[in-house]
């Protein structure tokens, strides 16, 4: 039986993720055992850690990462790469969207498991909802959990006019998708994944969808797909099964507002802190909007040398929040009914 610092040892190891350490303390466990007579558990107990190796080694040849510190030649103009640290905990979501994000990561690390049995994780994802309510932040997480790069796909330089020349660059991008594993995000992807034959559309956006589809129903890489679009009812129906999953994004609830605030806040939260009335000022807004009307009423407390935010700073930070998401949203419904009445 382990002694009381091995099993010490083995927890320790595995918190720190030493995974050397802890076959070493495994393999000392397995030696004692034999020398006490136990000889069937410790060949069991040799095995068990045999097989564990054999397949870490295999996961880690799965997830192998080729470095790739910087995209080089065109490429480099395509993708921007960084390697976030964020979590998902670090974010506030539904309930439903939560154990989507989940059951992606519990697949992702059973990764080899499920491979064995000829079977794919969930890796192509279709992101819809507002602006700001943590669409690109749960690249941001996903790829700080898996501890692989996140690679932004550049749209700007993605797209051109000459034909034949997008669908070109976009195989670029799915070659790199095939040799480097990471987080391949498409953010606002209604710009490559609109309907075909609406009014407005061009020639060369229908074959860049065209390729697009094709390319990703054929793609069998490790890397993980991501798609983000605040209008998913212009997309192509076509888009929506060549993807694994569809998660749905949107503004805060109250309660998830209260949430977001107390969490952002921390030590800076006023004294006294009337989390609910303040979470009800912001109604309407999204997760980025109240997270920068935090920021900006910390500021205002750090340049004042103040150790808490003053309630009716942040309520007046939250009101201009509103105020500017209000405005913003006047102005595309006007131009909106400029583009109708143009027309």
């Amino acid at each position: 039986m382990a002694s009381a610092e091995q099993l010490k040892a083995l927890l320790k190891s595995h918190i720190n993720r030493d995974d050397r350490q802890f076959y070493s303390v495994a393999m000392q466990v397995a030696a004692h055992e034999a020398k006490v007579g136990h000889g069937k558990l410790a060949m069991e107990l040799r095995d068990m850690i045999d097989a564990a190796k054999a397949h870490a080694a295999s996961d880690e040849q799965q997830h192998k990462l080729v470095p790739l510190a910087r995209p080089r030649g065109e490429l480099a103009s395509l993708l921007s790469v960084t390697y976030p640290k964020n979590r998902l905990a670090d974010m506030v979501l539904d309930d439903q969207a939560t154990e989507q994000l989940q059951r992606i990561m519990k697949e992702q690390r059973m990764f080899a498991r499920i491979r064995e049995h000829g079977l794919s994780p969930r890796r192509k994802l279709l992101l819809v909802g507002p602006p700001g309510t943590g669409k690109t932040m749960t690249a941001s997480a996903l790829a700080g959990e898996l501890g692989i790069p996140l690679f932004l796909v550049r749209l700007d330089a993605l797209i051109t006019k000459f034909m034949g020349e997008t669908a070109a660059k976009l195989r670029q991008v799915f070659d790199a998708i095939a040799e480097v594993r990471g987080i391949y995000f498409f953010d606002e992807f209604d710009a490559i994944g609109s309907q075909r034959g609406l009014a407005n559309d061009v020639g060369e956006i229908r074959r860049v969808l065209n390729s697009f589809l094709q390319m990703i129903e054929h793609d069998q890489s490790n890397s993980l797909i991501i798609a983000a679009t605040n209008h998913p009812e212009i997309l192509d129906y076509a888009l929506f099964r060549r993807f694994d999953d569809v998660i749905e994004y949107h503004l805060p609830t109250p309660e998830q507002a209260a949430n977001l605030i107390r969490s952002r806040l921390g030590n800076f939260a006023p004294k006294p802190f009337l989390v609910k009335a303040i979470a009800a000022k912001a109604q309407g807004l999204s997760y980025a909007e109240i997270r920068r009307a935090i920021d900006e009423s910390i500021k205002e407390a750090v340049m004042h040398d103040e150790e808490r935010v003053k309630g009716d700073i942040l309520s007046k930070a939250l009101a201009e929040r509103r105020q500017l998401s209000q405005k913003i949203a006047n102005n595309k419904t006007a131009s909106n009914h400029a583009g109708t009445t143009t027309r």
